[in-house]
């Protein structure tokens, strides 16, 4: 679907000096900066996947986007989508993706939402029954009915967002690559597009390689997530695998039949007593969860347990202080 191969983007910016005798120097030669947003880099997206696509700001997430849009050109290296170049092939590209950039819209803005709709119609050349039908399943799953008539000026953030998806996918893409979709949604808009995007995922195989700061889109969303970091990717696997191989810390909480004093077990701290029940903290690379209960089962009568898992934002400090320090 999406082949990834050695891919670079080098940004070549002038590079300014103040002064008089410095401005004229410009004239005759200049100097630039050149920055490195992406680096080498490599994947494979199959048919139907989620794929989240994380880092920090200037990582290089939007440049990766643009350049499988079509929208940049890579320095160096290969993009594929679906046989396609998207660089060469641009206008053919456009017909098999949507696209949706969540601080940016492709809707008009002063115009009700069905005429941006229908102006999309003709710029994609959507057959009518192909376009009665999304229209008629876009409004019911994302609850478009009252907004089909109203500018998109007059639009809550989370009201623009969901036309914004429904505008990509009326055509029927095969790819939906969504940038920071949910950036100031909030979070009753959020689940309503979390269902959608799942349900169309499901129904229709479309491809989504998603971008986001938000890491509860990536934990709902996403199958599989890459991590990049200065242009570089640092990581391409299951989220599940991530905190397993990054997040050493783990938390257990125990619910005792009665009240019972503070104690300290060997290999975890206590950091947390209410009422009968507590919680220790431990590293998995110490010792297991299975240790820690064999323990205090000896000790006290245990009437409920769990073991939490590492937040994913911890997961991330853990991956970047790693990347730091090697």
């Amino acid at each position: 679907m999406i082949t990834v191969t050695n891919l670079n983007k080098t940004f070549k910016t002038p590079l300014r000096k103040e002064g008089y005798f410095a401005t004229l120097k410009e004239l005759i030669s200049r100097e630039f900066i050149y920055k490195k947003a992406v680096d080498n880099i490599n994947f494979t997206l199959q048919k139907g996947e989620i794929v989240g696509y994380i880092g920090r700001n200037g990582a290089g997430k939007s440049t990766t986007i643009k350049m499988l849009s079509g929208i940049l050109q890579p320095t160096s290296g290969t993009v594929m989508v679906n046989g396609l170049n998207p660089a060469k092939q641009r206008m053919q590209n456009a017909k098999q993706m949507g696209v949706v950039f969540g601080q940016k819209t492709q809707l008009w803005w002063d115009v009700p939402l069905i005429e941006s709709f229908k102006l999309l119609k003709e710029i994609y050349q959507i057959e009518s029954k192909v376009y009665e039908k999304n229209i008629e399943q876009f409004t019911a799953m994302l609850g478009l009915e009252e907004l089909l008539n109203k500018p998109v000026r007059q639009m809550s953030l989370g009201q623009r967002v969901k036309s914004d998806i429904a505008a990509a996918l009326l055509h029927n893409p095969s790819i939906l690559f969504l940038d920071e979709p949910t950036i100031g949604v909030d979070a009753l808009s959020k689940k309503a597009l979390y269902d959608f995007i799942l349900r169309i995922n499901k129904e229709r195989e479309v491809t989504i390689l998603l971008t986001t700061h938000d890491l509860k889109d990536m934990e709902k969303l996403c199958s599989r997530i890459m991590i990049i970091d200065e242009g570089k990717l640092m990581y391409d696997g299951s989220l599940q695998d991530m905190i397993q191989k990054y997040g050493t810390t783990r938390m257990l909480s125990v619910e005792f039949e009665s009240t019972v004093k503070d104690f300290n077990i060997p290999k975890a701290k206590l950091t947390s007593s209410e009422g009968n029940r507590k919680t220790y903290v431990f590293n998995r690379l110490d010792t297991t969860p299975s240790s820690l209960i064999d323990y205090i089962s000896k000790q006290h009568s245990i009437i409920d347990l769990q073991v939490i898992e590492p937040e994913v934002e911890e997961v991330l400090r853990n991956m970047y202080s790693e990347a730091l320090l090697s």
